[in-house]
């Protein structure tokens, strides 16, 4: 899969000079690692995106210098975006060239930017033409729904995890350690063509499926185990997430009810996927189902997030929590999300099913595949 041509940064930027005029801002300082690299396809550690209604400054230090002029070199950035490598400081280089723009309300994402280094900016600017004011989510809102090139590669992404998913899950094998298990996934993963993780393995096994965030342990795999693997892949820039169950040798009756329960809870949210939808209503309906089957108290967290980028973005699909979300936001074509019901019964066990969808006109497209029955590994 190809990076996305420059077409389709151009049309990110155009939505971003839209929303940039309706908040009444000129220019946007962007510092967040993962917006700057949907504005301009640099995957970097460090580095800055200076985006006005004019041009873009690519804004990068000697580490990267290469990498974004090979982007420029390479035509992969749009011809209105320039590459700039830092003089003395990042601080000292966004200053000169917000200084030869003139005139200029620029907004910062106050989310992603520490207090010290927005009061440096201010002291450098006072008495300049260039007036700060914060921001939230500009570029994140744009983000929310994937393009057609976003959505081809997370279906690539999907199908090369679902495939080591699948293989993972059947080579799972009495006595060995739950870190032993992370190491083979890791292996696969990348072996499927990933260039690495979306996050750290979990790989859980016995009383140990009952954490939901466990870490691998030197535990070793026992007979009549519950195992949960959870795990990602990072694919052309962005993640897929999902989370399959096994048991070691046929399963108890109480670990079979679980897994039943917790997939009729996931099917109830597929169904609940569509244009419209609120995030809280899906999470509503993978929840009634855990409740009707007296497991509701067991599901200790959302129901699912939104990925693409990153592993964990908007839109988060959950209770309504007041005063900390300022919208339940609508699903709308394009969005694509994570459903990952679970239940837990600590010193005991759990189980928890985790797919991604892209939300279509009409409903949802399965993202992953790996089958959702309880893998018994003989």
């Amino acid at each position: 899969m190809s990076l996305a041509t420059p077409s389709v940064f151009l049309n990110r930027l155009s939505t971003l000079h839209s929303h940039l005029r309706a908040a009444e801002l000129t220019a946007l300082l962007v510092t967040q690692p993962a917006n700057i690299s949907y504005l301009s396809g640099l995957r970097a550690s460090a580095g800055m995106l200076l985006v006005s209604l004019d041009g873009e400054s690519l804004i990068v230090d000697s580490r990267y210098g290469a990498v974004a002029r090979n982007l420029y070199e390479e035509g992969a950035l749009p011809k209105t975006m320039r590459v700039v490598i830092v003089g003395s400081s990042y601080e000292e280089t966004v200053c000169d060239s917000l200084r030869s723009l003139g005139p200029t309300r620029l907004g910062i994402e106050s989310d992603h930017i520490t207090l010290g280094r927005y009061r440096w900016l201010e002291r450098s600017l006072s008495g300049s033409e260039v007036t700060l004011g914060p921001t939230s989510g500009l570029v994140e809102r744009i983000r929310l729904t994937k393009d057609e090139h976003e959505i081809a590669v997370l279906r690539q992404a999907g199908s090369r995890v679902s495939q080591v998913m699948s293989e993972m899950l059947s080579e799972l094998r009495v006595g060995k350690s739950e870190r032993e298990v992370a190491a083979d996934i890791e292996w696969a993963v990348r072996h499927a063509g990933c260039e690495g993780l979306a996050f750290d393995t979990i790989v859980a096994s016995g009383p140990n499926t009952a954490m939901p965030h466990a870490r691998p342990s030197a535990r070793r795999l026992r007979a009549g185990d519950l195992v949960l693997l959870d795990f990602g892949g990072v694919y052309e820039g962005y993640c897929v997430d999902m989370t399959r169950m096994a048991s070691l040798g046929q399963p108890g009756v109480t670990a079979d009810e679980w897994h039943r329960a917790v997939r009729q809870s996931h099917a109830a949210a597929l169904m609940a996927i569509k244009p419209g939808a609120r995030g809280s209503e899906v999470d509503a309906s993978a929840r009634a189902v855990l409740d009707r089957l007296g497991l509701g108290r067991a599901f200790v967290h959302g129901t699912g997030h939104g990925l693409g980028i990153e592993v964990h973005e908007a839109p988060r699909i959950g209770k309504r929590r007041a005063g900390t979300d300022p919208e339940d936001v609508q699903l709308e074509p394009g969005m694509v999300l994570t459903i990952e019901p679970g239940v837990y019964f600590p010193g005991t066990g759990g189980v928890r099913l985790e797919d991604d969808v892209v939300v279509t006109d009409t409903g949802y497209e399965l993202l992953t595949n790996a089958p959702l029955e309880l893998a018994v590994v003989k």
